[in-house]
């Protein structure tokens, strides 16, 4: 900034006087006269003694800078470094460096005032540029230099250049210095190296709380939290009172073991230490019991609280969600807002959170229009947060929409993506997703890899999800259960079970139950029943405990392979040899195991002894059977406990128009039909896939999309032509009645 601009405030006194407060007017004019006239030895004193006093506001600390230029006292470091420190706290970093730049060699004291002032305005970088300046023109720094250059370094995450500072600081021994061991810890703290901080600690001489709390701290979040509380302890007993950052830790630990008598204690210690109205204490306490799943008691301390933060809002909120409380967490928001509070992205990602657990679309799309309405920043986290609620919701279009209009993405923020698609039943639009993140350099981590294979599973593409189990391989992930899991359902949907066989002879020293479940459901799945029974006996010799889902595996395979027997004796083992109660999933795959043996009767029975009221999945499983077994009366009445159920599914109708079509009685066809058109219902319609070079086809009923459909249809034509010369003859029964001949046969072969 020009001399000329400060030379210019020293002759308009008056228009600057008219811009100070009329209640200082009278202090502050009489005593910038006396600075002006009197050439007393404590000028610079009164000089000071005004900055200080008229520090919050910048035109007066600037008018106080042209007394000093005038004055010719700008070349005193002691006088630079407190406009250097007024300059900084207003903001002003230009002018402070202004005032710096003009010191030829300035003092170490006066270089610790300009880095601390980039570094409370958050200028890391210029912290950091302003450090090396000083070690290249060889200026003298202190502990206090080193502490603020290591801070700027934790805040631009760079590793290299703090640990570069933290041995140049060892070889000056300054690291024994606790005002710098405490930022040492802190950083080290930062990059997990919580052992290395440890011995920091340890060497620091003549520890304060300030050192305990980093290293209490730094306990906590490296979630060893044992430790934290023993170092809590070692800490009372070397007589150090603890503060209220010090307990915030000590009650995160608590949390952390998930012991409530300790923690309890803890809130009592509180009170008698005399802070228990701090408000990061008390919300600490809130965050605690919410953790720990007690939300009467952090609602007893939230409500008691004298005063709140919207941290301690937030922590309510979160822990009603914890819990499961979605409603409670809504209607704590709704008095936030309506006593006028204001919320922030993280109330917001919270609350989406409850509506994941509903999958609540319509309370998603109201707090996506309250963070436009309230100008929220739509951060990464939070954008984040709606693609994946969006896509868990099913509105893709929606996930899409917030993902494309995002313009910084993470990996976290196109797995999220890919997930969806995935999910979605988009599997092609996933892969070709994850073509454009390579693009787009970004690298895949565990959760986008395995988001992959589910797609490549999806859509049977051997190729492609060897390819992704190849990068797998080269990421040093194969080994994680859940790719495993994954490797071993996208083999055997791809129907290469000896590839699945495979990956489930590394795996099953792991002795995971979800891993043997996924070999049990892939023989399953290609009707391997006895080969899914031969894992089970196995997984009982080596110890490992089944769950539910195993049940539902092992029903099904015997379903699939024809093994009743099995199956019914499975069934039985689930209470009295497991302690397993069957729930619906397992009722209604045993239901299909009797219907696909045709024993529709004791189907029927086994419904009416259920304990309790059967769901749709149940009676679906015996309709299909009904109509493969044509057991019409059984069907139709099977099909009217359904529709009471889920009137709008569409596959009931369907398979109903079936049955009655297999009855011949097509005036109910039609009927029924005429119904699934009133209602706009739509059957998902079925399709194939098959994967040649490297490229996946899919083909729908009756769909003549495909480039060489007319090659494909005439070779059907000679196939059908050959099995018809054979002797087979098509069932057309079930197909639409009001085609010709020759199309039911197209159709139904």
């Amino acid at each position: 900034m020009p001399y000329s601009f400060y030379l210019i405030i020293v002759f308009v006194p008056k228009t600057l006087f008219r811009l100070v407060s009329s209640s200082s007017l009278s202090t502050y004019s009489l005593a910038l006269r006396y600075a002006r006239f009197n050439e007393s030895p404590s000028l610079v004193d009164k000089l000071l003694l005004l900055l200080q006093e008229f520090s919050q506001c910048l035109i007066r600390v600037k008018s106080i800078h042209a007394q000093i230029i005038f004055k010719s006292l700008s070349a005193d470091q002691f006088v630079a470094t407190k406009l250097v420190k007024a300059y900084s706290y207003l903001g002003s970093l230009e002018a402070a460096r202004h005032v710096f730049d003009q010191i030829s060699h300035p003092e170490v004291f006066l270089c610790n005032a300009m880095m601390n002032g980039y570094l409370r305005n958050e200028r890391c970088d210029e912290t950091l540029e302003l450090f090396r300046m000083l070690g290249c023109q060889n200026l003298d720094i202190d502990s206090c230099t080193c502490t603020f250059a290591l801070k700027a370094c934790t805040g631009l995450s760079d590793y290299e250049s703090g640990m570069q500072i933290i041995r140049s600081a060892a070889e000056s021994g300054m690291t024994t210095d606790r005002f710098f061991g405490s930022s040492v810890i802190n950083f080290l703290v930062r990059f997990n190296h919580i052992d290395e901080a440890q011995s920091i600690f340890n060497g620091i001489q003549n520890r304060d709380v300030v050192c305990w709390n980093s290293m209490i701290g730094g306990y906590v979040q490296a979630s060893r939290f044992n430790q934290a509380i023993n170092l809590f302890f070692e800490m009372h007993g070397c007589g150090i009172s603890p503060t209220p950052i010090t307990m915030v830790s000590l009650i995160q630990a608590c949390g952390g073991i998930r012991n409530l008598e300790l923690g309890k204690c803890v809130h009592g210690y509180v009170l008698g230490l005399g802070i228990g109205k701090d408000i990061m204490v008390l919300t600490s306490l809130v965050d605690m019991y919410s953790k720990m799943g007690y939300t009467e008691s952090a609602n007893s301390v939230f409500e008691r609280m004298p005063e709140r933060s919207l941290v301690s809002w937030n922590a309510m909120i979160s822990g009603y969600i914890h819990n499961g409380l979605v409603h409670e967490s809504f209607d704590l928001f709704r008095r936030l807002v309506n006593t006028g509070g204001r919320f922030d992205s993280a109330t917001v990602v919270s609350l989406l959170h409850g509506c994941s657990q509903k999958a609540d679309l319509e309370s998603v799309k109201i707090l996506h229009g309250c963070i436009l309405r309230k100008g929220l920043e739509l951060t990464l986290i939070l954008s984040t947060t709606l693609v994946d609620l969006y896509s868990k919701c099913g509105t893709l279009e929606l996930a899409t929409s917030v993902f494309n209009h995002m313009k910084n993405k993470n990996v976290v923020t196109w797995t999220a993506m890919l997930v969806g698609l995935s999910q979605n039943g988009r599997a092609e639009d996933a892969l070709k997703l994850f073509r454009e993140m390579q693009e787009e350099k970004v690298t895949a981590n565990i959760f986008t890899l395995v988001s992959l294979v589910h797609s490549c599973a999806h859509l049977g593409s051997l190729k492609k999800g060897r390819s992704v189990h190849a990068r797998l391989i080269r990421c040093g992930f194969v080994s994680d259960m859940v790719n495993m899991t994954s490797l071993i359902d996208m083999y055997a949907k791809c129907g290469k079970m000896s590839s699945a066989e495979r990956v489930f002879e590394i795996g099953s020293v792991y002795k995971d139950v979800i891993l043997w479940n996924s070999m049990i459901t892939g023989y399953g799945l290609h009707g391997l029943g006895n080969q899914a029974l031969g894992v089970y006996s196995i997984m009982m010799e080596e110890g490992v405990k089944p769950n539910q889902a195993t049940f539902v595996s092992l029903l099904a395979a015997c379903s699939h392979s024809g093994l009743v027997d099995d199956g019914i004796n499975l069934f039985n083992s689930m209470e009295t040899d497991h302690n397993i109660r069957p729930n619906e999933k397992h009722y209604a795959c045993f239901v299909d195991l009797l219907g696909r043996a045709g024993r529709l009767e004791d189907a029927e029975a086994f419904i009416r002894k259920m304990p309790f009221d059967p769901s749709s999945s149940v009676f679906e499983a015996l309709l299909s059977w009904c109509c493969t077994h044509k057991n019409i009366n059984m069907g139709i009445e099977t099909a009217d406990r359904l529709l009471q159920l889920d009137a709008m599914n569409p596959e009931i109708y369907v398979i109903l128009s079936n049955i009655y079509a297999k009855a011949k009685r097509w005036d109910a066809v039609g009927h029924i039909r005429g119904l699934i058109r009133k209602q706009g219902l739509k059957k998902i319609p079925g399709y194939s896939l098959i994967e040649v070079g490297n490229q996946v086809h899919t083909f729908f009923a009756g769909d003549d999309s495909h480039p060489q459909c007319g090659e494909i249809f005439q070779f059907l034509e000679t196939l059908r032509l050959e099995v018809e010369t054979c002797g087979y003859v098509p069932d057309t029964s079930c197909v639409l009645h009001d085609l010709d001949e020759q199309g039911e046969v197209a159709l139904g072969s």
